[in-house]
């Protein structure tokens, strides 16, 4: 297959723009992957993502900037399309042959003989669980099949970088979870680095080391999923305490957070919530100091906390707050 860097970034992009009739699709996107990692790529319609895919994946060229994969510049594409692995949104599947003679074709396609390409075939449908399917017609798979055997596909040439475009859609909870299980394994046991593209931020949030999150072709955060958490709270206003207290210690709730120095505002003392405002532009306290002691005044009142949770605390959050304004 080549020669292949040794080096722990298998994806470098630098300053990717791309404008169509002098329109800005994508703006100066820059971020890295490291092997063994999953990159959630995140951003509500029209921000960008697809365009970033389909220059990293060769398919267009930019108008400025450049990448490399396992070290190979986007200047030289024939030579990185061997080392990458793509798993489109759409994936059109044949339905009258098998799992077996899909993968054993692919596996020729890319150089492997005859004789190795249905063991080839074999050993990827062991990876992705569907070893007992390998003699039924894909006509037969069920969406969860499907998308497996499209991941299996997107190993056939053992890819050092692996685009992921929705590949949880459509998935009940379970199916979810196991897919995002199987890429977490796919990325730490063959050291490939993942590009995850997903709607569904609770599975970037679950999935993924690192997020990239796209607003109207720009870059509005980048970074671990706790750097970007962090980020964001420390760069509001204001922060936002949500408690849950038993009805009958409502009051006393409200009575002890008031006397707090901490403590801006107190709303919402209805049905078990709480909402405590922590923060103003003058008193830029860290969040978690904050809520620590917090917690720790109402168990001195004998005040029972049955859940709490920081604002902005959850990747949707964030997401909701970087990305207003944009397209739906």
């Amino acid at each position: 297959m080549g020669d292949a860097t040794t080096s722990s970034v298998v994806l470098v992009a630098e300053r990717l723009s791309k404008s169509y009739n002098g329109e800005i699709a994508l703006e100066e996107l820059s971020f890295e992957l490291q092997r063994g990692h999953v990159l959630g790529f995140l951003g509500p319609n029209g921000a960008g993502k697809t365009t970033a895919i389909r220059i990293l994946t060769t398919i267009l060229q930019p108008s400025t900037g450049r990448f490399t994969i396992d070290g190979i510049a986007s200047e030289h594409p024939a030579a990185i399309r061997p080392r990458i692995g793509v798993l489109p949104e759409t994936l059109g599947l044949p339905n009258q042959i098998t799992g077996i003679e899909y993968l054993s074709y692919f596996a020729q396609l890319y150089g492997w003989a005859r004789s190795e390409a249905r063991p080839r075939a074999l050993s990827l449908l062991d990876v992705v669980g569907l070893r007992t399917k390998a003699g039924k017609l894909i006509r037969t798979y069920s969406h969860g099949m499907r998308q497996r055997l499209g991941i299996a596909r997107a190993l056939v040439n053992d890819p050092v970088v692996m685009f992921l475009d929705e590949p949880v859609m459509g998935l009940d909870p379970k199916g979810q979870q196991d897919l995002l299980d199987l890429l977490r394994e796919i990325a730490v046991d063959r050291g490939a680095g993942i590009v995850f593209c997903s709607h569904s931020l609770s599975d970037v949030e679950g999935a993924c080391d690192e997020v990239v999150i796209l607003s109207s072709g720009r870059v509005v955060a980048s970074g671990s999923i706790s750097e970007v958490l962090g980020r964001a709270r420390h760069d509001g206003e204001r922060t936002g305490l949500r408690l849950r207290i038993p009805t009958s210690a409502m009051d006393r709730a409200g009575a002890t957070l008031r006397t707090m120095d901490v403590v801006e505002e107190v709303t919402g003392l209805v049905d078990g919530q709480v909402r405590v405002i922590v923060k103003g532009p003058d008193r830029p306290l860290p969040a978690d100091m904050v809520a620590n002691e917090i917690l720790a005044r109402l168990i001195d009142a004998e005040v029972p906390v049955l859940g709490f949770e920081i604002e902005g605390s959850r990747l949707a959050d964030v997401f909701m707050q970087l990305t207003e304004g944009s397209s739906p």
